[in-house]
């Protein structure tokens, strides 16, 4: 069912249900609004009965009883009766009323009462006259009473059956006003395509969740645009860091073997084919640790190790790469709970991370002293990797994450712009934030944090 329709129909059947409950509560204080005068006009009676039947001046009485006959609204099939009450619960019965016990029960106890029979109203009520006490009972047909409730259900019925009808239109209505924001917005979003995803939703002046809605949908377009381009870029960039090697290489292979040459020409040749392939998989493996890492850096993480002894194995490694290198590692505030020291991680590529960091700090610094610091509490682990390099220039900082890029002063080292990226993409998979704080000329301080949860 579509969401018109259904819109439509719950605002009907709403409609009905609290139309049908009016109706209802309509109808029985209009009942009980009937009742209520129509016994008031009884008692009325009862008290002109009862002083008709305690005056012992025929005037008087008279005159009573004008003002009941022509005074009063009559009443249909009216009577009363005057019942001498002998005792506590005892009294003169009259044939005529064939009344239940326990109307005369209530009306000794109360003084009053009244009851229904067959749409027939009884009223009694105990009057004193002189120390004598009577019981006075007024009768009479509701008629006009039940043709006005009649009359109230028909013009409760014809009303409702219109409110209905109404309801119906307004619904439909009211079901087009919600809906036509949500098809103009659905009609806009099927134009908009991986061709023309610059194109955005017009915005909505008034502030409801229709603004909302279209304001979510262009921020959404603005990140597919925006992960587009990034992936058109690293595309590009990786296609033309790809190429170059395997041009070099099919060039220099395809020199070599154009005529016979001397074995110096064919060594200097393989030396250069050497560091092409060798350099095509360096960064055929960077390429692939990138993609382990996932597009937005979410693996699953499964060793626990410690993270000093980490930083000593990429110590290691470094000191087999670089054996001049001048890189320290500052152990000074280590807590005594080891336990603090344990981070859960996939250790290959955390590894990889620090290596990555360290290797630039070492690389951009011309082999200059590094530090590396760590220190520990029960809410974190904090990484410090200070350099005293060539620094980063505040407008290359923005792109230090993007794949394949390179600064103005790092290109002049060799290098792919992977190592960066590769490693912020490991530490977010571990929880953990990069923060880079640089100066250009005066050196690079490097902090990752590995938050406890």
């Amino acid at each position: 069912m579509q969401i018109r329709k259904r819109i439509t129909f719950t605002y009907v059947t709403l409609s009905v249900l609290s139309t049908l409950l009016l109706c209802l509560a309509v109808l029985v204080l209009f009942r009980q609004n009937n009742r209520y005068y129509f016994l008031k006009r009884l008692q009325d009676r009862a008290r002109i009965v009862a002083s008709i039947h305690y005056q012992n001046d025929p005037a008087k009485a008279e005159y009573y009883r004008k003002l009941k006959s022509e005074g009063l609204e009559e009443l249909i099939d009216e009577a009363d009766y005057v019942l001498k009450v002998n005792g506590n619960q005892t009294f003169e019965y009259n044939t005529n009323l064939l009344l239940p016990t326990e109307f005369y029960t209530e009306v000794m106890r109360k003084n009053t009462a009244w009851t229904e029979d067959n749409h027939r109203y009884f009223y009694g009520q105990v009057f004193d006259e002189e120390g004598q006490k009577y019981l006075v009972i007024v009768t009479a047909l509701d008629l006009r009473g039940d043709l006005s409730t009649l009359y109230m259900i028909r013009i409760l019925f014809i009303g409702g059956l219109g409110f209905i009808v109404l309801a119906f239109f307004l619904g439909r209505f009211l079901a087009r006003r919600v809906v036509q924001p949500v098809a103009r917005i659905t009609k806009e979003v099927k134009r908009i395509s991986a061709s023309n995803l610059h194109n955005r939703l017009p915005q909505v002046e008034n502030q409801d969740e229709m603004a909302d809605l279209t304001q979510t949908f262009n921020d959404m377009l603005d990140r597919l645009e925006t992960s587009f381009e990034i992936q058109a870029n690293f595309i590009n960039n990786a296609s033309h860091e790809l190429k170059t090697p395997i041009t070099t290489i099919l060039a220099e292979s395809e020199i070599m073997l154009l005529q016979k040459r001397q074995p110096e020409e064919y060594e200097a040749a393989l030396t250069n084919i050497y560091n092409q392939a060798n350099r095509l998989g360096n960064l055929t493996e960077s390429l692939l640790k990138l993609t382990q890492t996932g597009y937005d850096g979410q693996k699953q993480v499964k060793d626990v190790a410690r993270l000093d002894e980490l930083l000593m194995d990429v110590k290691d490694d470094l000191d087999k790469l670089y054996p001049d290198n001048q890189v320290h590692l500052r152990f000074d505030d280590l807590p005594d709970d080891e336990s603090l020291l344990l981070i859960p991680c996939n250790k290959p590529l955390i590894q990889l991370a620090l290596s990555n960091i360290i290797s630039n700090g070492v690389k951009y610094s011309n082999n200059e002293t590094v530090f590396v610091t760590l220190s520990a509490c029960k809410s974190q682990l904090l990484v410090t990797i200070t350099d005293i390099g060539i620094g980063i220039p505040p407008e290359d900082i923005p792109h230090l994450y993007e794949p394949f890029f390179r600064g103005k002063e790092a290109s002049r080292y060799t290098g792919y712009g992977l190592g960066l990226p590769l490693a912020m993409k490991i530490i977010r998979m571990h929880k953990g934030e990069l923060k880079i704080q640089s100066q250009p000329q005066q050196g690079t301080m490097v902090t990752i944090v590995f938050s406890r949860d």
